[in-house]
């Protein structure tokens, strides 16, 4: 929901600016995802932010493996972990990061996470800018039906999008 201001924002030359809109998503909005065990709420696209920022909620089952660890090239990526726990490994080190925790991955840096626990872990992603976005779209498509994507068409779509695997932990 975009709730825009009725009273102008600043005054220009030319006469007042409109505000700018506000992006309200309540709880039972945005796009969902399904990915295997993991549920997505998209609920900031780039739609109402110049595709400056995403963001998406996602609930990890209770021992859901993670993506392989990867690099993204073209976009930070931080999570910050609303309930349960989630390991992060960045290259060779683990980080074990219960709710309230915040994780900031840069550009070039590897990392994966995964829930090792036995509760459903809940964490907000966000993706500057929202260039990811649309991966988990498309990986949700590739997911259809059940089968998994072969390694070589995940690499593919990873690749779309700026991301790669990360083996050597640099």
């Amino acid at each position: 929901m975009t709730v825009e201001s009725d009273k102008p924002h600043a005054q220009e030359a030319g006469g007042p600016i409109a505000a700018p809109a506000v992006s309200v998503v309540r709880p039972e909005d945005g796009e969902r995802l399904v990915l295997g065990a993991t549920r997505m709420r998209v609920v900031e696209d780039g739609g109402n932010t110049g595709h400056r920022l995403g963001v998406a909620e996602s609930v990890l089952a209770p021992h859901t493996p993670g993506p392989p660890q990867h690099r993204h090239a073209r976009h930070d990526e931080g999570f910050y972990i609303v309930s349960g726990s989630v390991r992060f490994t960045v290259g060779a080190d683990d980080h074990d990061a219960p709710a309230g925790t915040f994780v900031l991955v840069p550009p070039g840096a590897p990392h994966t996470f995964a829930n090792v626990t036995d509760q459903p872990a809940v964490m907000l992603s966000m993706f500057t800018p929202d260039l990811y976005v649309q991966y988990f779209r498309d990986l949700q498509d590739m997911l259809a039906g059940g089968r998994a994507p072969s390694p070589l068409a995940h690499l593919r779509t990873m690749s779309r999008y700026a991301t790669e695997p990360a083996t050597d932990f640099r």
